[in-house]
């Protein structure tokens, strides 16, 4: 397996009116490609930061991060989808291009093929406000995906979905991210999710955060979020997890 990213005795201080407060404390992680790694532990616990830090949009106290090649491409789909209303969902789509300055007509087509690809060119002239929560989403990963990032950054992308959208738009997300062979790191505080989606799941402990414990989840006919639900493994998985986040509770 390729290494795509090595995380070394991470940690981030943070000062404050009453002092530093210490938000993770020596991270250790290990990402290869194609992964699809899933960050889990209770509210608070620094999940986000060892996001916005591997993505460059925070600083690092201490420790190294290490990527498997020089100048990576880091695409975020955050918690909202982010778009714009006054902009079309094509226009939405190239918007990372064109403030990269990569918006050639080469990316332009690989937007329209994407967006094609999973049936949403119709709505490419639309706006916004034409699309339900969960298209929005897809939109917003087509958007990130525009970029043709190395590693793809997922913080708790389905939150504002009710539990039935959730569902369906984690399905296709994965079967995007998976079609697309890219390598993803989501933060979410759903088990069933993680276990549904991850081939590997890290237990941060509570703040400061630390590596808890690292599970490799392997369910016996792996598809999609759905049918990975249905397997009989998915309930040991979910019965471990469980437990381990419960001592932080």
């Amino acid at each position: 397996m390729t290494k795509i990213l090595e995380i070394k005795n991470l940690s981030k201080k943070y000062h404050a009116q009453e002092g530093e407060i210490l938000a993770i404390e020596n991270i250790n992680m290990e990402i290869n490609k194609g992964d699809f790694v899933a960050l889990v532990g209770s509210s608070g616990c620094g999940k986000s930061t060892l996001l916005n830090i591997i993505a460059g949009l925070d600083n690092k106290s201490a420790g190294n991060i290490l990527f498997g090649n020089e100048n990576p491409k880091i695409g975020y789909m955050f918690q909202s989808d982010c778009l714009f209303p006054w902009l079309t969902i094509y226009e939405n789509c190239i918007l990372g291009l064109k403030i990269s300055k990569k918006n050639t007509k080469e990316n332009q087509e690989y937007v329209l093929s994407l967006l094609k690809k999973y049936n949403l060119d119709e709505f490419k002239d639309k706006y916004p406000t034409c699309l339900s929560g969960g298209m929005k989403q897809r939109i917003a990963l087509i958007r990130t995906l525009a970029l043709k990032p190395d590693i793809l950054l997922l913080d708790e992308p389905f939150n504002a979905l009710d539990y039935q959208s959730r569902l369906a738009i984690s399905n296709d997300v994965y079967e995007i991210i998976k079609k697309e062979e890219q390598t993803a790191i989501m933060v979410t505080h759903d088990i069933s999710e993680a276990v549904a989606m991850a081939n590997k799941v890290y237990v941060l402990s509570k703040r400061p955060s630390t590596v808890k414990k690292v599970y490799k989840i392997e369910l016996e006919n792996s598809t999609n979020p759905i049918n990975n639900r249905k397997d009989k493994k998915f309930m040991e998985y979910y019965d471990v997890l469980w437990k381990e986040l419960d001592v932080n509770v």
